[in-house]
């Protein structure tokens, strides 16, 4: 059953066979799967090949705070228009809703720009930040960004915290497919002009302070977001390895037990990322290239 549900697709046209480690990766995850106590979603894509790994992709989950790479992508657009300035100060947001984040412990008189916000947002994980940017772009032009890239799974149906609109069924949804595709829309940031595409992809790849974070090693460039909700843990990036950049996402559910969900999560990014080294610097015969 594991493996009808786990697929590797070749790029388009490819004639070259998926890499033994691409195989094994797969195995891995398979492997991970049969161990979780909870449900497991993956999408991987090797963007030097196009080739995918992809497990429940399909499924929709909660996304938690990995939705919010959709604001920045929106706020972004805005900017570009002209209908949003960057470097406009404003106060908090109040009330505040916290959960996390420094915006929580600042005074009424603080002022922040957007960019700043967009900041605590994406290194913070900051839900008063996230919600402030919600509330200026609105949440229907976020959806209707998400729309125009083709994520049809993908939903902002409700601010940062709002417990009443959760339990009503208005949770914020994805899958591990479009989360993945979502982080490659803010890698690509078509329609940007050059600056501002830049300044949101540095502004996705920050340092991360949020409380579940996923330690990549050797300090690629990542555009990444983690998640974290009762019961879900989720991650998503594309990071930049020279030669071998890759975009995934990880999305864990009906936990029984949250840490060994967090633990699954980093183990199988920690997977991915011994994979991806070796796929761009070993030959075909499975000897490290030599220097």
């Amino acid at each position: 059953m594991i493996a009808a549900l786990l697929s590797v697709a070749l790029a388009q046209g490819s004639a070259m066979p998926p890499s033994p480690l691409w195989e094994k990766l797969r195995d891995r995850l398979q492997e991970a799967d049969k161990r979780l106590d909870g449900v497991l979603a993956v999408s991987v894509e090797d963007l030097a090949t196009g080739r995918t790994i992809e497990m429940r992709a399909g499924d929709p989950f909660a996304t938690a705070s990995c939705v919010k790479p959709a604001v920045l992508l929106e706020l972004y657009h805005a900017a570009a228009a002209g209908s949003v300035d960057l470097q406009q100060a404003v106060p908090p947001p109040s009330p505040r809703v916290g959960g996390g984040g420094p915006l929580e412990l600042l005074g009424p008189a603080a002022r922040l720009t957007w960019r700043d916000l967009a900041v605590l947002m994406m290194s913070y994980s900051d839900n008063d930040a996230a919600n402030a940017l919600i509330d200026r772009l609105g949440m229907e032009a976020v959806n209707a960004r998400v729309q125009r890239l083709g994520l049809s799974s993908t939903h902002l149906r409700r601010r940062m915290m709002d417990a009443a609109a959760a339990r009503d069924g208005r949770e914020n949804v994805s899958t591990a497919a479009e989360l993945r595709g979502l982080m490659k829309a803010v890698r690509a940031a078509d329609g940007l002009p050059p600056a501002l595409a830049e300044d949101m992809r540095a502004v996705a790849s920050g340092p991360k302070r949020s409380e579940f974070e996923v330690a990549l090693g050797g300090d690629p460039r990542a555009l990444a977001k983690t998640g974290i909700l009762e019961g879900l843990r989720c991650w998503t990036a594309v990071v930049e390895l020279p030669h071998r950049p890759f975009a995934a996402a990880v999305m864990v559910g009906h936990l029984r037990d949250e840490s060994e969900g967090e633990a699954a999560v980093r183990a199988i990014v920690g997977d991915i990322l011994a994979t991806f080294p070796r796929l761009a610097q070993d030959s075909e015969y499975g000897r490290a290239r030599m220097r």
